[in-house]
């Protein structure tokens, strides 16, 4: 059956914004839809008046399981930076589980706020299978404890993900949100285009990029494209042996 809201946002009138990935029965895995759905409203985010996104998961046994092993999903959609491209500040609100992609989704945050139940599993050197983005871990945390949780496929449970800087902070059991949400209000009270200008200056001239953050940043690029109105413009244009007129858009 096919989801319903599967991905909810609140927009406060303070400037933040709440996307929960509402999937809790599957202890919200990320499939297809989700990945989509993320990235499109993530897309309204940018283009409005909000400041600041808070991203979370449904219930607390988990921000996220990763992906959707029966609708595995172009992870790359929902990774900030990549698939989500805003320069506005974003922080990942982490309760229980966050496992594969979800670790990636946290990893590429700005700031994360954890339970002390939270644990950061990334499992896919056991499953046969990598989308790869995981590997910019190592560009921020220290490497050999990156390359355990990514080759050994170590859990780290909250305490150690703050002693190793993965996470900003640890809150008691379900007061993860409400932290989150806290730290997101006082970066909207700050100067907006000094958040992206530090933001920007940090992601395209200090942490460095690997192939699978460039393919997915390219990807993003095309399907931006491939989803246009100049697109179907050309088909038809083409199709009806005219000269295309083209709306950048």
């Amino acid at each position: 059956m096919k989801d319903e809201k599967i991905v909810l946002v609140e927009n406060f009138e303070d400037g933040v914004s709440l996307f929960t990935i509402n999937r809790e029965s599957r202890r919200n895995a990320i499939c297809s839809n989700t990945a989509k759905t993320l990235q499109d409203e993530f897309a309204k985010f940018d283009m409005s008046e909000q400041r600041v996104a808070v991203i979370t998961g449904a219930g607390v046994e988990a921000f996220s399981a990763g992906a959707d092993v029966d609708d595995v999903p172009q992870l790359w959609r929902c990774i900030p930076t990549i698939g989500i491209k805003t320069e506005k500040p974003v922080i990942s609100a982490v309760s229980g589980w966050c496992v594969g992609g979800g670790l990636v989704m946290a990893m590429m945050s700005d700031l994360v706020v954890a339970t002390t139940d939270a644990k950061f599993y990334y499992p896919e050197a056991k499953l046969g299978l990598a989308q790869g983005v995981i590997a910019g871990l190592a560009a921020r945390i220290p490497h050999k404890v990156a390359m355990e949780i990514i080759l050994l496929a170590r859990i780290v449970d909250a305490e150690r993900a703050q002693n190793v800087g993965l996470i900003n902070e640890v809150v008691s059991p379900g007061q993860h949100v409400d932290r989150a949400l806290e730290l997101a209000r006082e970066l909207a009270s700050m100067a907006p285009l000094v958040l992206k200008l530090l933001k920007r200056f940090v992601v395209n001239g200090v942490l460095p990029r690997g192939p699978t953050e460039l393919f997915g940043l390219a990807s993003a690029d095309i399907d931006e494209i491939a989803q246009s109105e100049d697109i179907k413009e050309g088909f038809q244009a083409y199709r009806e042996r005219r000269k295309p007129i083209f709306q950048g858009r």
